[in-house]
């Protein structure tokens, strides 16, 4: 909704909801579906074809209470196949709609010759035609969906959290099925595992190998997991030393992204 609909479909994003949620709720944590599934996918629920790249993206968020509590959540997003014909026809209908307004809103004058010597789309053989009608064709191409999986933690332990999602993806698409039921190993993440004492490391077992997850002790600075170099490699040496200076000097920043 809200979106510019020159956009192809598969450019598009789309309502996500949460599908399911262990347990139902936690007292000290109240679920709130709303505020995860946003946060869970920020830009939406997004297609793909078999054309695109669809390697497992993995991204964090804080989730700030009224009272100033926070929880951490770590999510995993990759891509499965649409096997509902339902969908893929929807899909196709969405871009004969998109490919006829668009010829609508850029055919040229009628018999302005300048203008079919310059697009050459006058005989509806260009380049850029052919591709924006083939771009999803129902019986050719494989058309994925984004799913995500998500942890929701007292701490951020965000390295143990990854290798956990990571894990659980892989024993969901390995050909292979992992030694023991899924079920077993989110049961011991959220049962069996219990939160490292301050200044104490805690070790245990994931799908496919060990974890490990490490507290800072009460004089030590806060747990900060997050690696500084991907600051650097984002920003740039000059740009983190201006915004490092800014901090210092007490001035305002604000951070703008997509």
């Amino acid at each position: 909704a809200g979106e510019n609909f020159e956009q192809t479909p598969l450019r598009r994003t789309f309502k996500s909801k949460v599908l399911a949620r262990y347990p139902e709720n936690v007292e000290w944590n109240p679920f709130d579906q709303d505020a995860v599934g946003m946060l869970c996918m920020p830009k939406g629920l997004a297609f793909k074809t078999q054309a695109d790249s669809r390697e497992p993206q993995f991204h964090s968020f804080i989730i700030t209470r009224e009272d100033g509590s926070r929880t951490f959540g770590f999510s995993l997003t990759f891509f499965e196949e649409v096997t509902s014909k339902q969908i893929c026809s929807a899909m196709q209908t969405l871009y004969h709609m998109h490919n006829a307004e668009y010829d609508i809103l850029h055919s040229p004058p009628t018999n302005d010759k300048e203008s079919c010597s310059t697009t050459g789309d006058c005989n509806g053989t260009s380049v850029s035609k052919l591709q924006r009608f083939n771009s999803y064709d129902i019986s050719r191409d494989t058309l994925y969906v984004s799913k995500c999986i998500c942890l929701i933690t007292p701490m951020s332990f965000m390295k143990a959290c990854k290798k956990v999602l990571e894990q659980l993806h892989q024993a969901v698409t390995s050909p292979q099925p992992p030694p023991l039921p899924l079920e077993s190993y989110i049961y011991n993440i959220l049962y069996e595992v219990p939160l490292p004492p301050a200044g104490r490391s805690l070790k245990f077992s994931g799908v496919y190998g060990p974890i490990i997850c490490q507290r800072p002790s009460t004089n030590e600075l806060p747990l900060f997991d997050f690696p500084v170099k991907e600051v650097f490699e984002l920003l740039g040496v000059e740009n983190v030393v201006q915004l490092f200076t800014c901090a210092l000097l007490e001035f305002q920043i604000l951070l703008y992204s997509q």
